[in-house]
């Protein structure tokens, strides 16, 4: 009997991480390195996504560097996490939409035409392992290193 409605969906079919533009001869954006890592970082089971969890991973010292997104309603999140960062010496990175954080961080399902749909917003993400080196990774710890 064979399994009728019953699909097997591959990781990899679903989460399409894009070639490094270095690999191309261009270079990658702080915006573009940062969706590269998300994406690959939680292929490798190394993102802690939600404000509680990533509470959790700042606490104990269990993260590499934190995406807060600027226009969280919860002050008392943004102060938190801002502090926990400042503590522990993480890495702390911001961006304005938190919509766009969760589509980074694979909180949206992904249509046949490869579109995300039914993205959640995320208020906070934690990289606890970055997964493989690429040249997206470099270009952040450079922008850091800048910093």
């Amino acid at each position: 009997m064979a399994s009728e409605g019953n699909e097997h969906i591959d990781i990899q079919e679903t989460v399409e991480i894009p070639a490094d533009a270095a690999a191309k001869g261009g270079s990658l954006t702080v915006e573009e390195s940062l969706e590269i890592v998300l994406k690959k970082a939680l292929v490798n089971d190394g993102l802690v996504r939600g404000a509680k969890e990533s509470i959790k991973a700042l606490d104990r010292k269990d993260a590499e560097l934190c995406v807060l997104c600027e226009t969280t309603e919860e002050a008392g999140i943004v102060a938190l996490v801002e502090a926990l960062c400042n503590e522990h010496k993480i890495r702390l990175i911001k961006v304005s939409d938190s919509k766009k954080l969760g589509e980074m961080a694979g909180l949206c399902k992904i249509d046949r035409e490869g579109n995300p749909r039914k993205v959640v917003g995320a208020s906070v993400v934690v990289i606890r392992k970055w997964g493989e080196e690429s040249a997206a990774r470099t270009t952040l710890l450079e922008h850091f290193g800048s910093q």
